[in-house]
């Protein structure tokens, strides 16, 4: 018998009253042990994860999502350090942001807090499961973690042992809690839980995501597709674009900060495209091309959707524009808001990309699959915000508090 979304709720609620309340040692701990607890634990959650391939290859599941659900030794290690790194990183909660003293005498502060009760719906990936409750931990914040059916034996395990860490330490044990109940109606009471989710965070597909901008009452921050391009341009260095381009496409195909449309000048894309493609071709990838980019290197003819897409998989649309105007338009009108790069030697060409594209973030010279909260140095995220508010790209700590205003007096009144 699963528990109603709403009785978890409330026990979220009530858990993240007591964990605001928690010292950074505490918290700090708390996330050691956790990490600690994963490691001597992983045969069983590699035993567990391993149910949950099986049942997922048995229904058909795709390669790409296949890897995004397997766990490995090394995966859960990294799951583990990703804790760790969480426990190393500056407390966020209560610090000062600023602070007036008015004529009157009053003190006025603005001081950072946590949101509350942080609900992240997502799909097939295990070790959001770890990544999401540890930054919630750390930010004094109650995760109220609803996974797909597809990892339910992985997030369970993964699940009991943090609580199993929370317990050992003293912090309430609610301020991890699984959904379990994988019915459409639940999900839906859960968008809509808003006596007790202060935030929800979606991270899956555009089905998902769809269901959330037309069911959810709740605050909500999107971690949105990702259709990321890499624009290489006439004053490149080959070399260098030509391994930015293959990182960044497949890397790890199936993840929402790889590249799926490339874009090449016309002044190097007789060099460009044949190397590139060829490139490419050993790992698989199907490139999709408009009519430029087709007269120099046999592809598939590219639609206008292919230029939209998230892949998501070894295909990777092409186009070939005759300047930077046509490339920032291009990108501009193609994509997600996620991550753009642009691989150049001319820095009035790279400040001018930087300036107008608008994304989370924008990449010189380096694969976009550097747009992750880990490697910002975050610790492990808890998603890519695509959208401008309340928060944008990767979401570590700071992204998951707000703040309340102290007054201090002496007894003023008002007058």
């Amino acid at each position: 018998m699963t528990t109603p979304v709403k009785e978890l709720g409330a026990r979220s609620q009530a858990a993240s009253r007591a964990l605001a309340l928690a010292s950074t040692d505490e918290k700090n701990k708390a996330l050691e042990i956790c990490a600690t607890l994963l490691v001597e634990r992983s045969a069983e959650l590699l035993a567990a994860n391993a149910q949950d391939l099986s049942v997922a290859a048995d229904q058909g599941m795709g390669p790409t999502p296949l890897d995004r659900l397997r766990l490995t030794p090394e995966r859960i290690e990294s799951m583990a350090a990703g804790l760790r790194q969480v426990a190393t990183l500056p407390d966020p909660i209560g610090e000062v942001l600023d602070g007036v003293r008015r004529p009157n005498g009053l003190e006025i502060e603005r001081v950072r807090v946590p949101l509350g009760v942080v609900a992240v719906i997502y799909e097939n990936r295990p070790n959001v499961t770890c990544d999401a409750a540890g930054i919630c931990i750390k930010s004094g914040n109650a995760a109220l973690l609803r996974g797909s059916s597809t990892a339910q034996h992985s997030n369970l395990f993964i699940a009991a042992t943090l609580q199993a860490g929370l317990a050992q330490t003293g912090l309430p044990v609610d301020s991890v809690l699984l959904v379990e109940d994988q019915s459409h109606e639940e999900a839906i009471a859960l968008m809509q839980l808003n006596d007790f989710v202060d935030c929800l965070i979606p991270r899956g597909g555009p089905d998902l995501i769809s269901s959330i901008r037309q069911n959810a009452t709740v605050p909500v921050i999107i971690d949105g597709d990702g259709n990321c391009h890499v624009y290489v341009d006439q004053a490149a260095d080959l070399d260098e674009a030509l391994a930015i381009v293959v990182n960044s496409k497949t890397n790890r195909p199936g993840v929402c900060n790889a590249a799926e449309s490339l874009v090449v000048h016309e002044s190097v894309a007789d060099t460009f495209l044949p190397l590139v493609t060829a490139e490419l071709a050993k790992s698989g990838v199907e490139m999709r091309g408009d009519e430029k980019a087709r007269a120099r290197v046999e592809m598939t003819a590219a639609c206008d959707d292919d230029f939209a897409r998230e892949f998501l998989d070894l295909t990777m649309s092409v186009v070939v524009v005759s300047d930077l105007t046509q490339a920032i338009a291009h990108i501009n009108h193609y994509g997600t808001g996620h991550t753009e790069a642009i691989v150049t030697s001319d820095l009035d060409a790279a400040r001018r990309f930087t300036r107008e594209i608008d994304a989370a973030a924008v990449i010189v010279n380096a694969s976009t699959r550097f747009t992750d909260g880990e490697r910002f140095g975050f610790g492990a995220e808890i998603g890519i915000s695509t959208q401008k508010l309340h928060a944008r790209g990767p979401m570590g700590l700071r992204e998951l508090t707000t703040y309340k205003y102290l007054i201090w007096g002496t007894g003023q009144v008002v007058s």
